[in-house]
C-alpha cells in the first residue's frame, strides 16, 4: 500500500466528513511527519512503535502538541480499520497520551486592558483585538469574518464555521461597534468579503492571516510589557461575565464551547464573584447565628453530629 495513495483516500475521507480546511491541513501535516519517520509497514505498526515515536517527539516538541499528533493517528488507523477494512489493531493507546498540566485561563485585569487599548491606535487592530475581548472571537474566527456576518442594526455577527465547524450567534457591544465602525469606514474599497486586511506590504488587500494577527497582538504585548495573547482575550470576557453574574451557560454559547465543563474552568478565576458569594453566603450564616445565640440555642448547636476535634 503506497502511503501516498493512503493519505489522498484519508484526506478525501476527511473532507466528506466536513472536516474544515485548516483540520485537513493539519492532519495531513501530522501523517507525513510520522511517516517520514516510520517506515514499517502500516500493518506491522504496534504500539510499541507509537511508544517509541512519542520519544522522538519528546525531543522537540510539546505536550500537548504530542497528544494533538496522536488523535491524529489515532484516527488515521480508525480509519484503516472501518472503511479500509484492513485487519488490525489500534496501536494508539490512551497510555500512550502524556499527563498534561492545567493551569487555569489566565484574564486580564482591567488597568492591563486599559493600557494595551491605549496603546493599540490602528484602527483595525483594535476591531480585531475588540471583537476578541468583548465578542469573545477566537483568532481563527476573526480572521475568516467577512462583511455580511456582521449585522449592526441588531449588534450581532453570526459565526459560521468556528471551532468544530459550528456556528453561533454572538452580540456586539457598544464599544466594539463603536471601533468596528470606524475600521469600516477607513477599510479601502475592495472586492474581498473578509473584514481584516493586510494594510502593508506586498500582500497589501489581501485578508490578514491567523499568524498575521497573532503577529500583530505579540507586537502589542512587547510593547506595552503585557503578557497577553489573543486567546487570552477571550478569557478574560468569560472572566468579566461571570464576574457581572451572567448565566454560565449564557457564556458557553457565546464562546462556542460543546462543554459546559469548559466554561466552568472560568469559574476557578472568577476570584471577584467568589469574594461576593462567600461574603454573601457568610453573612446569612452569621445573621442565622446570631438569631439561634438570642433565641438561646447556643452555635455549638449548629455544629453538625459526628464532627469531633
Amino acid at each position: 500500500m503506497q502511503i501516498s495513495d493512503l493519505l489522498n483516500r484519508y484526506r478525501r475521507f476527511l473532507k466528506r466528513r466536513n472536516s474544515s480546511i485548516l483540520t485537513v491541513k493539519n492532519y495531513m501535516s501530522v501523517l507525513k511527519l510520522f511517516f517520514s519517520w516510520n517506515t514499517a509497514p502500516l500493518t506491522s505498526i504496534t504500539h510499541i512503535e507509537i511508544g517509541l515515536y512519542v520519544e522522538h517527539l519528546l525531543k522537540t516538541k510539546k505536550p500537548k502538541t504530542i497528544n494533538c499528533h496522536l488523535g491524529v493517528l489515532l484516527g488515521l488507523f480508525d480509519y484503516l480499520i472501518d472503511e479500509e477494512g484492513l485487519i488490525l489493531i489500534n496501536p494508539v493507546r490512551r497510555s500512550h497520551r502524556l499527563r498534561l498540566p492545567r493551569p487555569l485561563p489566565k484574564h486580564l485585569q482591567d488597568d492591563q486592558i486599559r493600557d494595551l487599548f491605549n496603546k493599540i491606535t490602528d484602527e483595525r487592530d483594535r476591531a480585531m483585538f475588540m471583537l476578541m475581548l468583548r465578542c469573545g472571537l477566537r483568532v481563527e474566527e476573526v480572521a475568516n469574518l467577512t462583511l455580511d456576518r456582521i449585522d449592526f442594526s441588531h449588534r450581532q455577527i453570526f459565526v459560521s464555521y468556528g471551532k468544530g465547524s459550528k456556528d453561533r450567534m454572538v452580540y456586539i457591544s457598544q464599544d466594539a461597534q463603536s471601533v468596528l465602525k470606524q475600521y469600516l469606514n477607513k477599510r479601502p474599497l475592495s472586492e474581498e468579503k473578509k473584514v481584516f486586511l493586510v494594510q502593508k506590504g506586498p500582500l497589501t488587500g489581501t485578508p490578514i492571516s491567523i499568524r498575521g494577527i497573532q503577529k500583530r497582538i505579540e507586537y502589542y504585548s512587547a510593547k506595552t510589557t503585557i503578557p497577553v495573547s489573543c486567546h487570552q482575550l477571550r478569557h478574560t470576557m468569560a472572566t468579566q461575565l461571570l464576574n457581572a453574574d451572567a448565566d454560565i451557560v449564557t457564556i458557553q454559547d457565546l464562546l462556542g464551547h460543546s462543554r459546559v465543563t469548559t466554561t466552568q474552568r472560568y469559574c476557578r478565576v472568577s476570584n471577584l464573584k467568589v469574594q461576593r458569594d462567600y461574603f454573601k453566603a457568610i453573612e446569612i450564616i452569621l445573621q442565622r447565628s446570631q438569631q439561634a445565640a438570642e433565641d438561646g440555642l447556643g452555635i455549638n448547636n449548629f455544629i453538625p453530629v459526628g464532627i469531633g476535634n
